[in-house]
């Protein structure tokens, strides 16, 4: 079964660029468009009472620009900007925008945001029953979509976490552990201490109240986590 189209409207004061956006919208089932339009005091007013999945909004418009009318909606859909401005990139994604389209915005460009907005839609509405593998986060100004495959560990530091990869450089991202536990399957990790998650297929040994990870990194395992450690020696 097909999944739902992704409702969505688009906003922007340039006529040209409203009508190239509805010709790539027209072009892809998996979205549906709603409305369009030339200004964001109209558009703020319509989502106040016609909520969509997902904006395209542009930065730099009269009266009230499209950043500003992120900030003032209460309920927020997913947000891709249109602009023709490099520098807003970094309060974008303080937004926690999907994407950053530059204009003029070829085809495929368009095409690779709203798959990632399609993905980052499904994973918010994650089914238990169907298999998850991957994270999203931001970090650095950009959504990141991390394979399950790939995490090694979590590390926490605070409001912050550090996500320990197989293959390159940790990644950093404002969330707390138990809220990174809550986004990852219960089977294929596993909390080990107040400071650390541990991907079970990562797992080499366990010697008393440490595990080793097969990179060879050594974590500890606390007193009242170490029901954990018991519950995967069984199932070894």
């Amino acid at each position: 079964m097909a999944a739902a189209p992704i409702t969505c409207i688009i906003i922007d004061d340039e006529p040209l660029a409203l009508r190239l956006m509805k010709d790539y919208i027209s072009l892809l089932p998996s979205l549906q468009l709603v409305a369009a339009f030339d200004d964001a005091i109209t558009a703020r007013e319509f989502l106040q009472t016609h909520p969509v999945d997902l904006l395209f909004t542009d930065i730099n418009m009269p009266h009230i620009s499209g950043l500003d009318l992120m900030r003032s909606l209460k309920e927020r859909p997913m947000l891709i900007f249109t602009t023709a401005y490099r520098n807003f990139a970094v309060e974008g994604f303080e937004l926690n925008a999907v994407d950053y389209l530059v204009k003029p915005i070829s085809k495929e460009r368009f095409n690779k945001a709203v798959q990632k907005a399609r993905e980052f839609f499904d994973y918010k509405r994650y089914n238990p029953s169907v298999v998850q593998e991957y994270l999203f986060v931001y970090s650095e100004y950009r959504l990141l979509k991390i394979p399950l495959v790939d995490i090694e560990y979590i590390e926490s530091l605070e409001d912050y976490i550090k996500i320990h990869l197989s293959i390159g450089k940790p990644i950093m991202t404002l969330m707390t552990l138990k809220g990174a536990l809550e986004k990852l399957p219960g089977h294929r990790f596993r909390r080990i201490h107040r400071s650390y998650i541990v991907g079970v297929s990562k797992i080499k040994s366990v010697l008393n109240k440490k595990i080793t990870l097969i990179s060879g990194t050594e974590l500890p395992v606390s007193d009242s986590f170490y029901e954990v450690i018991k519950e995967w020696k069984q199932g070894i």
